[in-house]
């Protein structure tokens, strides 16, 4: 048997219900990885040792009864996530010493079917950033290549899942923080329909466009996590009364002959010919499992991030207006009087990119210039939603690269918000019109660095996504390949 902390969920699902491995077995190893690894990678901001060997020994005590698919399956749980009793920071200097009452929805969702937590992951400051390189406490680096940053925000869930700390992960996806970095670190992320997943106990950053997801080496694993985290709260407003499909159960059902649609936009200026050629030959892979490929148009694509980033920021200026020292987190000693203590608090508490964000925002939403920013955002946003809904009158699928380039080199987009922000430009539509997306690992560049396949479906379609995507990795073996994290790897294919 190989090594316990290098299965998929799908792997050691298999193994546990066989009898040939137990939950306490994989989750020590999987805790043994994290400690050799984990000074090199910085993936991790909290391991919950004793609360997941707890945990993995009451699902071993559960076996012979029927489990779920994640029944002691250890699992990573970005920052943003309450976790109760274990401390969830947002990856902030704000939030250092939360230690949560409650469970988020999808926390307690996991808990319920028996996963294993194992510990709390790195991610840019209130999930504002496209590297990860924005967190309070540490830098999360890249497991293909740890000069490289592992993408955003949620970095240190895709670099665990891809250095077989754990084999699945939950991040949060507002522009792309779930797929981004998937594709940079060579693992599956999805990011599901708005509302398809509930955000009660997420650590609020723009609250109309972010929504939790799973990332993993297998769209079986995320099919799998899906189920258990996907359905109606009454907790949070925005979640959607539907009913969720037996995901896993449609996998391996016939592809038939989906029609995936190539926007123009997302091939033009500004992508890497590499990262290019890696996307359409995947493109190549569906044609050959039998999908019907055409091109089409999102013309109102190239507003998207202006958009996003007027929409996004005057969300997080009203967001984290609640953290002012008297009823949240970190206080400011020695205040000389109360405006004095808001104004320390938020100067100390807060790092430059949220600061930067703020300010925007709440220019954004200011008396005079309301309707020239923010109301105009919301109007391109309506048409952005109305391109895709175009586009899914003829296509089924639409399928573009995830990242325009892979991984960059730490540091080297700091100092440049706006080149950092285009990171997300292929990305950043789909959280404006509320879409589903997955990105899969579909080849690797000339540096041995992963490139992403974004797959884009119709609002409440996921399983049409997930099956395609399995239907791919099927074909291919991309997913399998694994970084070694003493030196430069070599590529699956």
């Amino acid at each position: 048997m190989t090594d316990p902390f290098r299965l998929s969920v799908r792997e050691a699902r298999r193994l546990l219900d066989e009898g040939e491995l137990s939950s306490k077995e994989l989750t020590r190893a999987t805790l043994e990885r994290i400690h050799g690894t984990d000074e090199v990678l910085g993936a991790f901001l909290t391991v919950c040792e004793d609360l997941a060997l707890r945990q993995a020994e009451e699902s071993d005590s559960r076996r012979g009864r029927p489990l779920s698919p994640l029944d002691g399956i250890p699992v990573g749980v970005k920052d943003v996530i309450c976790t109760r009793g274990v401390r969830t920071t947002a990856a902030s200097r704000m939030l250092e010493s939360f230690v949560p009452p409650y469970d988020a929805t999808v926390v307690e969702r996991l808990r319920r079917a028996g996963a294993v937590l194992v510990g709390k992951l790195n991610c840019d400051e209130f999930a504002m950033g496209s590297s990860t390189e924005n967190s309070a406490f540490r830098r999360t680096r890249n497991p293909w290549d740890r000069e490289r940053v592992p993408g955003g925000s949620s970095g240190g869930s895709a670099a665990a899942v891809a250095a077989r700390q754990c084999p699945l992960a939950l991040g949060t996806d507002t522009g792309g923080s779930i797929r981004q970095p998937a594709a940079l670190c060579g693992v599956v992320g999805l990011k599901p329909t708005y509302g398809r997943v509930s955000r009660y106990g997420v650590v609020a950053y723009a609250s109309s466009l972010e929504q939790v997801g799973p990332i993993a080496r297998e769209v079986w694993d995320c099919a799998a996590a899906l189920g258990v985290l996907a359905g109606h709260d009454p907790a949070d407003a925005t979640s959607v009364p539907r009913e969720v499909p037996d995901y896993l159960g449609v996998l391996e059902r016939p592809l038939g002959r989906p029609r995936v649609g190539l926007p123009s936009e997302y091939f033009g200026d500004g992508i890497d010919p590499v990262v290019r050629d890696r996307v359409l030959s995947a493109v190549e892979v569906l044609r050959e499992l039998g999908a019907e490929v055409g091109e089409t148009s999102l013309p109102h694509t190239p507003y998207a991030v202006a958009c996003y980033y007027l929409v996004a920021t005057a969300e997080a200026s009203s967001n984290l207006a609640r953290y002012d020292g008297i009823r949240y987190g970190f206080r400011a000693p020695d205040a000389k009087d109360l405006l004095d203590l808001y104004c320390r608090t938020r100067r100390l508490g807060f790092g430059p990119e949220v600061k930067r964000r703020i300010m925007l925002g709440t220019y954004a939403l200011s008396a005079g210039y309301y309707e020239a920013y923010y109301l105009r955002a919301q109007k391109v946003r309506t048409l952005i939603r109305r391109d895709f809904e175009t586009a899914f009158s003829r296509y089924d699928v639409l399928a573009t690269p995830t990242s325009p380039t892979s991984a960059f080199p730490l540091g080297s987009r700091l100092h440049d918000p706006l080149q950092m922000y285009l990171s997300d430009v292929l990305t950043i539509a789909v959280n404006l019109a509320g879409l589903p997306a997955i990105s899969l690992p579909c080849g690797f560049d000339d540096s041995g660095l992963p490139v992403g396949l974004q797959l884009v479906g119709r609002p409440f379609e996921e399983e049409t996504i997930l099956r395609l995507g399995h239907a791919y990795q099927s074909a291919t073996s991309w997913h399998r390949a694994e970084p070694p994290l003493d030196q430069r790897g070599s590529t699956g294919g």
